[in-house]
């Protein structure tokens, strides 16, 4: 439930419009942001990083505080999420930055993998190379591709940990997320099985991304690799999953 802290600041603004209190719910509300980005499988295309994300998010949070209605009884938590990442899904949209080409290689990419899951039940580098004929160079190229397919929200495939922020900080209904909890039970046990099925690196990426919040330069560092190595394990482990859930 709304708090009454909350509640009488949503009076508040909701009466006199005021810019200063609207300052304060936007200062409030802006860890949800990154709780957002956090839990986003998007890897933002050439010419955008990760603070570009998070300014997409804001301006998502923005328009929900002018259109949000306390008295119609949502948390505004629940209110403001999808349209923070629809916000965010609108601006990269916007960047069509995969060729006709590229999204048939994808394909290509997917019936392989799909191809070695079954018969082996994992798919190894090597092996994913050989299915698809392709020279290291064209193969890496593919997965780093690979990875700036994903325009799409966790909760909309499948979850994975709570991002970066903390679920005090997200000031939530406790109530609605036990129930998101039991009713998503299984799914979390699919992931958590799915993952262990992934090599270690590619575990160690998703988590240092989803759940620790870095960057895929940061990771880089990390690793001791180079960024585009860093995109190209992230893009294979996430059209592993993909496909894992398709099976």
């Amino acid at each position: 439930m709304i708090s009454s802290e909350d509640q009488l600041l949503w009076e508040d603004y909701e009466i006199s419009r005021n810019p200063e209190i609207r300052e304060k719910i936007i200062k409030r509300y802006l860890p949800l942001v990154r709780y957002v980005v956090g839990r986003m499988v998007v890897s933002p295309p050439p010419g955008l990083d990760y603070e570009d994300l998070l300014s997409f998010g804001v301006i998502g949070l923005l328009h929900a505080v002018e259109k949000f209605e306390p008295a119609r009884g949502f948390v505004f938590q629940t209110y403001a999420v999808p349209r923070i990442r629809g916000a965010i899904l609108d601006e990269l949209r916007k960047y069509d930055w995969i060729s006709r080409t590229g999204r048939e290689k994808l394909q290509k990419l997917e019936h392989a993998m799909e191809h070695l899951l079954q018969q082996h039940g994992h798919v190894e580098d090597d092996k994913l190379r050989e299915e698809l004929d392709m020279d290291e160079a064209s193969y890496r190229e593919l997965l780093e591709i690979s990875e700036r397919s994903f325009v799409v929200s966790l909760d909309e495939t499948f979850s994975y940990g709570e991002g970066e922020v903390d679920r005090g900080d997200l000031l939530a209904d406790t109530a609605s997320l036990q129930d998101e909890v039991m009713e998503r039970r299984e799914e979390y046990e699919w992931l958590y099985q799915a993952l262990q099925e992934l090599s270690e690196r590619e575990q160690l990426v998703l988590s240092l991304y989803y759940a620790e919040g870095l960057t895929l330069k940061e990771i880089g560092a990390v690793l001791g690799v180079t960024e585009s190595r860093v995109s190209q394990i992230h893009g294979k482990a996430l059209m592993i999953l993909r496909t894992k859930q398709a099976l």
